[in-house]
């Protein structure tokens, strides 16, 4: 994982770098579960990990886009290297992005399951998550079989001006210096998603962690 050293506006790490409090946390928690997301509470990364590995049988499809939370939680390594999953992500790196173009877009399309993270969570009950690409989005929607996302509290945010103000003003400009510091590229916000309701019952798992975990 790739350092990232950025001077921010302090007044925007007080406000979106801080782990939410308990009652912010109860709110949230009571508008994603009525809106059809499940919800599991962590109070550190190692008790999130446990809690993404039980959710996901052994032999599993599992695909994920690139997430600090993922990577510092230690998920990533457990899913790629333990020999327990089916992991996809190795699959799409072996292959040949100009020639094998349309296999990497099936293969990474629908996975049985979808690990990741979003970039802030409402009170409201919304999950939003921007992106460079997109390639993550669409098993997010619909593709994945089951999605899992592991979501430090410091992304709770009131409302959903204040979440893409958070991409905006502060996760962006992190990614952006990641991005640069890792593949020499600059980041965007190019795609946004906003999920206000799932509709297939146990589809999306958000283990909600006390940790602040990733931008």
């Amino acid at each position: 994982m790739t350092e990232v050293q950025l001077d921010l506006d302090p007044a925007l790490s007080r406000r979106f770098a801080a782990p939410a409090d308990n009652a912010s946390v109860t709110r949230t928690v009571a508008a994603l579960e009525g809106n059809g997301i499940t919800v599991l509470r962590a109070p550190n990364s190692a008790e999130a990990k446990r809690l993404v590995l039980d959710l996901i049988p052994a032999g599993s499809q599992v695909h994920q886009g690139a997430s600090q939370s993922l990577e510092t939680s230690g998920i990533t390594d457990e899913i790629e290297r333990s020999g327990r999953y089916e992991p996809v992500r190795p699959q799409v790196f072996s292959l040949d992005r100009a020639l094998q173009a349309d296999e990497i877009r099936r293969l990474s399309a629908s996975p049985d399951v979808m690990l990741g993270s979003v970039h802030a969570v409402t009170e409201t009950g919304s999950l939003v998550a921007a992106s460079v690409s997109g390639s993550q989005l669409g098993p997010y929607v619909s593709g994945a079989g089951k999605v899992i996302l592991v979501v430090g509290t410091q992304k709770i945010v009131p409302d959903l001006e204040d979440a893409l103000r958070r991409i905006d003003e502060y996760v962006f400009p992190l990614e952006d210096a990641r991005a640069q510091a890792a593949y020499g590229v600059h980041s965007g916000v190019n795609k946004v998603l906003i999920v206000n309701r799932e509709w297939t019952p146990d589809r999306i798992t958000v283990v909600l962690c006390d940790q602040a975990l990733g931008f």
